[in-house]
């Protein structure tokens, strides 16, 4: 094999050689031979609804300008994007129904594995849902706010906004949206609406069709909101904890277990059950015990919560396994390539899934239910027990790579943060030096890997720019995956980056909060369905000087987007009125009439727009240029 790495990570560079050595393919190589790529589903105009086709629409004009049914370009292109939108929303929104049933249940006295870790969190979340909390028990509590959410998939009165995102946006946004009928009131409904209107012989007007997917994307938003929330509540609210990421933090003489994918229901009891079976481990061989690691957005949840470090991101997700020392990967939902089970067939390394709607051939499924969450776990822990005994000493490559990570920044502990400074008015020392200009702006990067740029390097290149610009940064995901293995979440990567006056807040901040320097360049809020906490701040500031959100000096940016959940996150955050960057440039330039909706048509719409770059040193400096708009638009 001839490979051609695409990364930025050097555990990657590293690691694609020993691939290479085995002849095993990697996703670098899977990305090579479907070179060329279709060119008619790159601008996204081939259809695949009906069995008449596939049709595709000839861009240039020479060739068929409809569709069989007599779909156009615009129809075809319009209808693509919402279906993505639509997936992405249903995905991040199970997530977030997953959490709520446990909660209920938790409420009832079902689940004796769990309890409410933050009863001050569900207190504050029932206040929000106008859900009485004094003289109750907890469990009462928790029984309450899990039905009340569990109503945002059930309400089918359609002039009822579904109740996290009336309780999460400012009022003037929630009024804009309500005029253009894009509030959702049913996340499922929302969700069946997208995937009705785009069947053959329905919907065919593209401006109607992309505000439907808006809907859409904000019933993603909602299920985020939820999702985040009542994690929180369950497992605990996230503060700043020191922990280490990229692939060097695997241990030769533990019992690596990696968790990937995006539920933390099991992924937390894991960390709790391993900490019980260190002695097991250490009576295998394993001198340092068990050792569990994170992959994806299950690995942001529990480096957050737990400061278990962070192996890598979506990408590379395959690299941990040929560090030879893999003895488990354990896989929830979402972002797991498939690729993993066979490649893991080629080591040692045990491949467990464990939903029973996600399962891949060649894996091992141990199926997980919340009432045997405890069984589960010791069982999944037993079997990477049992795969260590059976490593080839002489295939262990470990890259000495990693790099030390300050996380955990909820939207909570920033307020945190800041009330140091002023307990009485957290958000002033914010607005304050953001009126004088010691903060430029702030920009939330999200978004995960793709082939199509080279593995995070334009995170790095962006926020290196908005940073010495002195923009406070924000990130989830597998971006914030991105920039803890590159070494920008720390203070190091402040006192090296950050512009003279953002260093200055940030070391104003760090100190008063305890941490005997500044806050790290760029703040880790979670993974990419907790990118509520950001419009959580947003909003908060938003009310505080009585402006949309639209106004604000605040871009977002997805350098890397890749998934149909980066797609309905990119769109709510254009609805919600943020100016949103996409590095990728996405499956619709195949139609003028949809490009124009969803850049100069949403802006008018919205406030908020797509702003597409895929050089990212140019992406920052428009970035910066919005953000100065912003700013003197303000009057700052």
């Amino acid at each position: 094999m001839d490979i051609k790495i695409r990364s930025s990570d050097p555990a990657v560079i590293a690691l694609c050689p020993v691939a290479e050595q085995e002849g095993i393919a990697t996703v670098f190589d899977r990305y090579e031979m479907q070179q060329p790529q279709c060119g008619f589903g790159t601008l996204g105009l081939c259809c695949r609804i009906c069995w008449k086709g596939p049709c595709r629409v000839d861009p240039f004009g020479d060739g068929p300008q409809a569709g069989i049914c007599g779909a156009s370009k615009d129809t075809i292109v319009a209808r693509n994007l919402i279906r993505m939108m639509a997936a992405g929303a249903a995905a991040h929104s199970e997530h977030g129904r997953h959490i709520a049933l446990a909660m209920q249940r938790v409420g009832k006295g079902e689940l004796p594995d769990y309890h409410i870790r933050d009863e001050g969190k569900l207190k504050n979340i029932a206040e929000r849902l106008d859900i009485a909390v004094a003289d109750r028990t907890i469990n009462d509590i928790a029984y309450d706010v899990a039905t009340k959410t569990l109503e945002d998939y059930q309400n089918q009165d359609s002039k009822v906004p579904c109740h996290w995102i009336s309780a999460s946006l400012p009022a003037k946004r929630l009024s804009l949206l309500g005029k253009l009928g894009v509030l959702p009131h049913n996340i499922d409904a929302t969700v069946a609406q997208i995937m009705s209107r785009t069947h053959i012989g329905c919907d065919a007007d593209p401006e109607n069709l992309v505000l439907g997917g808006m809907r859409g994307a904000l019933a993603d938003f909602n299920g985020m909101a939820l999702a985040t929330e009542l994690s929180d509540a369950m497992f605990g609210t996230p503060k700043p904890v020191v922990t280490q990421a990229n692939i060097g933090v695997i241990k030769k003489h533990a019992v690596n277990i990696a968790v990937n994918g995006h539920n933390p229901l099991l992924s937390e009891v894991i960390c709790d059950i391993a900490g019980e079976m260190n002695s097991i481990a250490r009576d295998a061989g394993a001198s340092e015990g068990i050792n569990i690691v994170g992959i994806c957005c299950t690995g942001n949840e529990v480096m957050m919560r737990h400061g278990i470090p962070l192996a890598t991101n979506y990408l590379s997700q395959e690299m941990a396994i040929f560090t030879g020392a893999l003895d488990a990967m354990v896989v929830d939902v979402q972002c797991i390539m498939p690729s993993l089970p066979q490649i893991s067939e080629c080591y040692h390394t045990e491949f467990i899934t464990t939903m029973d709607e996600n399962k891949m051939p060649g894996a091992r499924h141990v199926s997980f239910h919340e009432d045997k969450a405890k069984e589960t776990a010791r069982k999944i822990v037993q079997y990477a027990i049992d795969a260590y005994g059976r490593r080839d000493p002489k295939r262990i490559n470990i890259p000495d790579i990693k790099q030390t990570a300050i996380v955990g920044f909820s939207s909570e502990a920033v307020m945190a943060a800041l009330a140091a400074l002023n307990a009485e008015d957290p958000l002033a020392p914010l607005v304050e030096n953001i009126v004088n200009g010691n903060i430029l702006g702030v920009a939330l990067f999200a978004g995960c890997n793709s082939t199509r740029a080279i593995q995070d390097e334009n995170f790095q290149v962006i926020a290196k720019i908005l940073a010495r610009n002195n923009v406070l940064l924000l990130a989830t995901g597998c971006g914030a995956g991105a920039f803890a293995k590159h070494g920008l979440m720390n203070q190091q990567a402040t006192q090296a980056w950050a512009g003279d006056s953002l260093k200055a807040v940030l070391t104003t901040i760090g100190v008063a909060a305890g941490l005997e320097g500044p806050l790290p360049l760029i703040l880790h809020m979670g993974s990419c369905v907790d990118n509520s906490r950001a419009v959580q701040l947003a909003t908060a500031l938003a009310n505080k000087l009585n402006v949309d959100l639209s106004d604000l000096p605040l871009v977002a940016s997805a350098p890397e987007a890749m998934s149909e959940k980066a797609i309905a996150i990119a769109s709510w955050s254009v609805a919600i009125g943020l100016p949103t960057h996409l590095g990728i440039v996405p499956q619709v330039t195949g139609s003028a009439v949809v490009t124009d909706l969803i850049t100069e048509g949403a802006k008018g719409l919205f406030g908020g727009y797509f702003l597409v770059e895929s050089d990212p040193a140019l992406a920052a400096e428009k970035l910066v240029a919005v953000i100065r708009e912003k700013r003197h638009a303000l009057g700052i």
